[in-house]
């Protein structure tokens, strides 16, 4: 099945809208072959701003209505608790939210961008799309990330080579309890890094410290930039470590 054949079969949706590659991807492709759609993006402690920032000016450019949704998510326990299944009731809130506004605003569809390339074995969130009935075109027509990744490059999209960006939580280590002001710390210390150019890295909380998680070429640039990275994330965290088990 081609997305064409998707959205001739549902012409009116509503797209869950993270403004990451495979959401906005999909959100293009609905602005082309559907005769209606309404994106949402939920904004909670969870994400950071340059993703609502990315998010409205994909939607601008595209011309398509977005409509911002605020969620206390941490006043949820059985997420800032932050459990090994968070993931399941994290989307289950934001999705849950999506729909009920969508359906306010009379759609019936809710999309996401679940794409070919994701193991949905390993995604505890993907139990909450079944749940609420959620589709995911991207994976349903067989596009995989780096298909999807060609054709936003070829259609001009600005989000074809944005790098992976999981939320602030999964900075925390499973079981210890999540707050707003670690997810600050973090938010705060890898837009310090993205200002020094680096990219596609972590910033993971180790007990009090910092580690730091970069691709093996960015390595001699942090080393470059040691006594400023230090001077600024010491004022977030007791330490500062580099992980030598560097990202793929």
């Amino acid at each position: 099945m081609e997305l064409r054949d998707f959205f001739s079969t549902y012409p009116r949706v509503a797209v869950a809208f993270s403004g990451g590659v495979d959401s906005a991807y999909l959100l293009y492709s609905a602005k082309q072959y559907a005769k209606e759609v309404q994106a949402y993006y939920v904004k909670s402690a969870f994400q950071p701003q340059f993703e609502l920032e990315d998010a409205l000016r994909f939607a601008g450019e595209l011309g398509v209505e977005m409509e911002i949704l605020q969620l206390d998510i941490l006043s949820d326990e059985r997420i800032s608790s932050n459990p090994h299944n968070r993931c399941y009731y994290c989307k289950k809130r934001i999705l849950s939210a999506v729909r009920s506004q969508a359906e306010a605003d009379g759609f019936s569809v809710l999309l996401d961008g679940t794409n070919a390339s994701d193991d949905i074995n390993d995604r505890p969130g993907v139990k909450a799309l079944h749940e609420l009935s959620v589709l995911s075109p991207l994976r349903l027509c067989g596009l995989t990330k780096a298909e999807i990744r060609q054709r936003s490059n070829e259609a001009g999209l600005f989000t074809w080579n944005k790098p992976s960006y999981s939320c602030l939580s999964t900075r925390i280590p499973t079981g210890e309890q999540i707050t707003e002001e670690k997810l600050i710390a973090t938010e705060t210390a890898e837009n310090y890094l993205f200002s020094l150019g680096f990219s596609n890295f972590r910033i993971r909380l180790f007990g009090n410290a910092a580690r730091i998680q970069v691709p093996e070429v960015q390595l001699e640039k942090i080393i470059e930039n040691r006594e400023s990275i230090i001077g600024f994330l010491k004022q977030y965290y007791s330490d500062v470590l580099l992980d030598l088990e560097v990202r793929e």
